[in-house]
Protein backbone atom coordinates (compact mmCIF):
# COMPACT_ATOMS: atom_id res chain seq x y z
CA UNK A 1 0.00 0.00 0.00
CA UNK A 2 2.86 2.35 0.69
CA UNK A 3 4.80 1.37 -2.40
CA UNK A 4 1.73 2.15 -4.41
CA UNK A 5 1.32 5.71 -2.48
CA UNK A 6 4.83 6.52 -3.49
CA UNK A 7 4.54 5.60 -7.06
CA UNK A 8 1.09 8.25 -7.32
CA UNK A 9 2.99 10.41 -5.59
CA UNK A 10 5.93 10.41 -8.04
CA UNK A 11 3.51 10.18 -11.07
CA UNK A 12 2.10 13.34 -9.94
CA UNK A 13 4.98 15.21 -9.38
CA UNK A 14 5.65 13.91 -13.01
CA UNK A 15 3.15 15.74 -14.40
CA UNK A 16 3.20 18.96 -12.53
CA UNK A 17 6.76 19.39 -13.83
CA UNK A 18 6.39 18.48 -17.18
CA UNK A 19 6.72 20.11 -20.15
CA UNK A 20 5.19 19.72 -23.15
CA UNK A 21 5.49 20.70 -26.90
CA UNK A 22 2.54 23.30 -28.78
CA UNK A 23 3.95 23.57 -32.42
CA UNK A 24 2.62 24.98 -35.56
CA UNK A 25 3.77 24.98 -38.98
CA UNK A 26 4.04 27.64 -41.45
CA UNK A 27 1.81 25.33 -44.26
CA UNK A 28 -0.05 22.13 -44.09
CA UNK A 29 0.33 21.19 -47.63
CA UNK A 30 2.70 21.50 -50.56
CA UNK A 31 1.25 21.72 -54.14
CA UNK A 32 3.57 20.85 -56.75
CA UNK A 33 2.85 22.45 -59.95
CA UNK A 34 4.66 22.83 -63.41
CA UNK A 35 6.63 25.72 -61.33
CA UNK A 36 7.68 24.32 -58.50
CA UNK A 37 11.30 25.12 -57.55
CA UNK A 38 11.48 23.96 -54.13
CA UNK A 39 9.46 25.12 -50.68
CA UNK A 40 10.47 26.01 -47.02
CA UNK A 41 8.64 24.90 -43.91
CA UNK A 42 8.73 26.86 -40.82
CA UNK A 43 8.16 25.49 -37.72
CA UNK A 44 7.45 27.54 -34.37
CA UNK A 45 6.18 26.69 -31.13
CA UNK A 46 6.42 27.04 -27.77
CA UNK A 47 6.93 24.26 -24.48
CA UNK A 48 4.12 24.63 -21.90
CA UNK A 49 4.65 23.89 -18.62
CA UNK A 50 3.03 23.74 -15.16
CA UNK A 51 5.90 25.10 -13.20
CA UNK A 52 8.77 27.32 -13.37
CA UNK A 53 12.06 26.34 -15.13
CA UNK A 54 14.14 24.06 -12.40
CA UNK A 55 15.56 21.67 -14.76
CA UNK A 56 18.75 22.05 -15.85
CA UNK A 57 20.92 21.41 -18.73
CA UNK A 58 18.90 23.57 -20.90
CA UNK A 59 16.23 22.73 -23.18
CA UNK A 60 17.24 21.72 -26.65
CA UNK A 61 15.06 21.09 -29.43
CA UNK A 62 14.94 18.78 -32.43
CA UNK A 63 13.17 18.70 -35.42
CA UNK A 64 12.67 16.45 -38.08
CA UNK A 65 10.45 15.88 -41.41
CA UNK A 66 10.09 12.81 -43.00
CA UNK A 67 8.91 11.65 -46.44
CA UNK A 68 7.20 8.05 -47.20
CA UNK A 69 9.34 5.46 -47.33
CA UNK A 70 10.08 2.96 -49.52
CA UNK A 71 12.33 -0.11 -50.56
CA UNK A 72 15.49 0.50 -52.40
CA UNK A 73 17.94 -1.26 -54.17
CA UNK A 74 21.63 -0.15 -54.02
CA UNK A 75 24.11 -1.61 -56.33
CA UNK A 76 27.78 -1.52 -56.52
CA UNK A 77 30.16 -1.01 -59.88
CA UNK A 78 32.72 -2.12 -60.84
CA UNK A 79 35.24 -2.33 -63.63
CA UNK A 80 34.93 -5.26 -65.62
CA UNK A 81 37.49 -5.66 -69.02
CA UNK A 82 37.18 -2.30 -69.12
CA UNK A 83 33.05 -1.98 -68.20
CA UNK A 84 31.29 -0.40 -65.61
CA UNK A 85 28.93 -3.21 -64.56
CA UNK A 86 26.99 -4.09 -61.32
CA UNK A 87 28.57 -6.67 -59.22
CA UNK A 88 26.89 -6.78 -55.89
CA UNK A 89 23.48 -5.14 -54.68
CA UNK A 90 21.71 -4.86 -51.79
CA UNK A 91 18.09 -4.33 -50.71
CA UNK A 92 17.14 -1.36 -48.35
CA UNK A 93 13.58 -2.54 -46.73
CA UNK A 94 12.71 1.56 -45.97
CA UNK A 95 14.27 4.25 -46.47
CA UNK A 96 12.41 7.88 -46.65
CA UNK A 97 12.47 9.82 -49.58
CA UNK A 98 13.58 12.74 -47.83
CA UNK A 99 14.46 13.56 -44.55
CA UNK A 100 15.44 16.54 -43.10
CA UNK A 101 16.92 16.75 -39.24
CA UNK A 102 17.20 20.33 -37.42
CA UNK A 103 18.92 20.75 -34.34
CA UNK A 104 19.40 24.03 -31.73
CA UNK A 105 22.75 22.42 -30.72
CA UNK A 106 25.34 20.19 -31.85
CA UNK A 107 23.53 16.79 -32.57
CA UNK A 108 25.76 14.36 -30.30
CA UNK A 109 24.84 16.69 -27.14
CA UNK A 110 21.07 17.27 -28.11
CA UNK A 111 20.36 13.44 -28.53
CA UNK A 112 21.68 10.69 -26.89
CA UNK A 113 22.84 7.33 -28.42
CA UNK A 114 20.31 5.26 -27.01
CA UNK A 115 17.35 8.29 -27.43
CA UNK A 116 18.22 7.92 -31.25
CA UNK A 117 17.94 4.22 -31.28
CA UNK A 118 15.06 4.41 -30.16
CA UNK A 119 12.90 7.59 -32.02
CA UNK A 120 14.98 7.01 -35.11
CA UNK A 121 16.58 10.27 -35.22
CA UNK A 122 18.91 10.87 -37.22
CA UNK A 123 19.50 9.58 -41.22
CA UNK A 124 21.16 6.70 -40.61
CA UNK A 125 18.66 5.48 -38.35
CA UNK A 126 15.66 6.45 -39.93
CA UNK A 127 16.87 3.87 -42.82
CA UNK A 128 15.69 0.22 -42.27
CA UNK A 129 18.22 -2.27 -43.63
CA UNK A 130 17.43 -5.76 -42.30
CA UNK A 131 19.83 -7.64 -43.56
CA UNK A 132 22.66 -8.37 -47.04
CA UNK A 133 22.65 -11.33 -49.55
CA UNK A 134 25.73 -13.67 -48.64
CA UNK A 135 28.93 -12.85 -49.85
CA UNK A 136 28.27 -9.25 -49.08
CA UNK A 137 30.09 -8.49 -46.04
CA UNK A 138 30.68 -4.52 -46.56
CA UNK A 139 26.34 -4.22 -46.33
CA UNK A 140 27.45 -0.71 -44.32
CA UNK A 141 28.83 0.93 -47.22
CA UNK A 142 25.75 0.61 -48.98
CA UNK A 143 23.44 2.62 -46.92
CA UNK A 144 26.42 5.08 -46.72
CA UNK A 145 26.34 5.45 -50.38
CA UNK A 146 22.31 5.94 -50.41
CA UNK A 147 23.03 8.37 -48.29
CA UNK A 148 25.71 10.32 -50.27
CA UNK A 149 23.31 10.29 -53.13
CA UNK A 150 20.77 11.86 -51.61
CA UNK A 151 22.58 14.22 -49.31
CA UNK A 152 24.06 15.48 -53.15
CA UNK A 153 20.46 16.09 -54.56
CA UNK A 154 19.42 17.51 -51.51
CA UNK A 155 16.84 14.72 -50.38
CA UNK A 156 18.79 14.06 -46.83
CA UNK A 157 19.73 17.46 -44.58
CA UNK A 158 21.03 17.45 -40.99
CA UNK A 159 21.24 20.91 -40.17
CA UNK A 160 22.65 21.65 -36.75
CA UNK A 161 22.57 24.79 -34.69
CA UNK A 162 19.83 26.15 -36.57
CA UNK A 163 16.52 25.83 -34.58
CA UNK A 164 16.66 29.17 -32.15
CA UNK A 165 15.21 28.33 -28.38
CA UNK A 166 14.25 31.42 -26.24
CA UNK A 167 14.35 31.75 -22.81
CA UNK A 168 13.67 27.67 -22.95
CA UNK A 169 10.12 28.56 -24.17
CA UNK A 170 9.72 29.61 -27.90
CA UNK A 171 11.79 28.02 -30.23
CA UNK A 172 11.62 28.26 -34.09
CA UNK A 173 13.16 26.79 -37.13
CA UNK A 174 12.55 26.25 -41.04
CA UNK A 175 12.88 23.08 -43.13
CA UNK A 176 14.45 23.53 -46.65
CA UNK A 177 12.47 21.05 -49.60
CA UNK A 178 13.55 20.60 -53.32
CA UNK A 179 11.83 20.24 -56.13
CA UNK A 180 12.14 16.59 -56.42
CA UNK A 181 9.43 15.96 -53.96
CA UNK A 182 7.94 12.67 -53.54
CA UNK A 183 4.03 13.07 -53.38
CA UNK A 184 2.43 12.10 -50.00
CA UNK A 185 2.28 12.57 -46.69
CA UNK A 186 5.37 13.87 -44.71
CA UNK A 187 5.50 13.37 -41.03
CA UNK A 188 7.12 16.50 -38.56
CA UNK A 189 8.66 15.67 -35.37
CA UNK A 190 9.46 17.86 -32.54
CA UNK A 191 11.42 16.44 -29.94
CA UNK A 192 12.54 18.46 -26.34
CA UNK A 193 15.54 16.90 -24.86
CA UNK A 194 17.05 17.80 -21.87
CA UNK A 195 20.94 16.00 -21.44
CA UNK A 196 20.00 14.37 -25.02
CA UNK A 197 17.07 12.61 -23.34
CA UNK A 198 13.71 12.91 -24.54
CA UNK A 199 11.28 14.79 -22.87
CA UNK A 200 8.29 15.65 -25.18
CA UNK A 201 7.39 14.59 -28.56
CA UNK A 202 4.59 16.16 -31.20
CA UNK A 203 3.95 15.22 -34.22
CA UNK A 204 2.36 16.65 -37.33
CA UNK A 205 1.49 15.78 -41.26
CA UNK A 206 2.27 17.99 -44.03
CA UNK A 207 0.57 16.56 -47.42
CA UNK A 208 2.54 17.03 -50.30
CA UNK A 209 0.26 16.49 -53.51
CA UNK A 210 0.55 17.18 -57.44
CA UNK A 211 -1.70 19.51 -58.45
CA UNK A 212 -3.87 21.04 -61.68
CA UNK A 213 -2.01 19.47 -64.96
CA UNK A 214 0.65 17.31 -63.19
CA UNK A 215 -2.39 15.81 -61.05
CA UNK A 216 -4.13 14.66 -64.25
CA UNK A 217 -0.74 13.67 -66.34
CA UNK A 218 -0.06 11.84 -63.32
CA UNK A 219 -3.80 9.80 -62.80
CA UNK A 220 -3.61 9.32 -66.54
CA UNK A 221 -0.06 7.83 -66.94
CA UNK A 222 -1.09 5.32 -63.83
CA UNK A 223 -4.91 4.56 -64.50
CA UNK A 224 -4.90 4.73 -67.91
CA UNK A 225 -1.76 3.99 -69.26
CA UNK A 226 -3.15 3.09 -72.66
CA UNK A 227 -4.66 6.30 -73.17
CA UNK A 228 -1.82 7.99 -71.60
CA UNK A 229 0.48 6.25 -74.43
CA UNK A 230 -1.41 7.06 -77.41
CA UNK A 231 -2.04 10.95 -76.62
CA UNK A 232 1.97 11.09 -75.60
CA UNK A 233 2.65 9.59 -79.18
CA UNK A 234 -0.11 11.99 -80.99
CA UNK A 235 1.60 15.02 -78.76
CA UNK A 236 4.64 14.06 -80.24
CA UNK A 237 3.49 13.26 -84.17
CA UNK A 238 2.52 16.95 -83.51
CA UNK A 239 5.46 18.79 -82.87
CA UNK A 240 7.45 16.78 -84.92
CA UNK A 241 4.53 17.69 -87.96
CA UNK A 242 4.92 21.74 -86.63
CA UNK A 243 8.68 21.70 -86.49
CA UNK A 244 9.12 20.79 -90.19
CA UNK A 245 6.44 22.92 -91.09
CA UNK A 246 8.40 25.95 -89.58
CA UNK A 247 11.35 24.46 -91.27
CA UNK A 248 10.01 24.64 -94.99
CA UNK A 249 8.62 27.97 -94.17
CA UNK A 250 11.53 29.72 -93.10
CA UNK A 251 13.43 27.83 -96.05
CA UNK A 252 10.72 28.47 -98.71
Amino acid sequence: MILRAILLLLTLTTAATGEEVVAGLSQNRVAITASFDGSEILIFGAVKRESPITAEPPLQVVITLAGPSEPVTVRRKDRRLGIWVNTDAVEVDAAPSFYAVATSGPFDEVMSAVEDLRHKVSVGRAIRSVGAPPGVTDAEAFTEALVRIRERAGLYQISENTVTVDEQTLFRGSIQLPANLTEGDYSARIFLTRGGQVVDIHEKIIGVRKVGLERWIYTLAHEQPLIYGLLSLAIAIAAGWSASAVFRYIRG
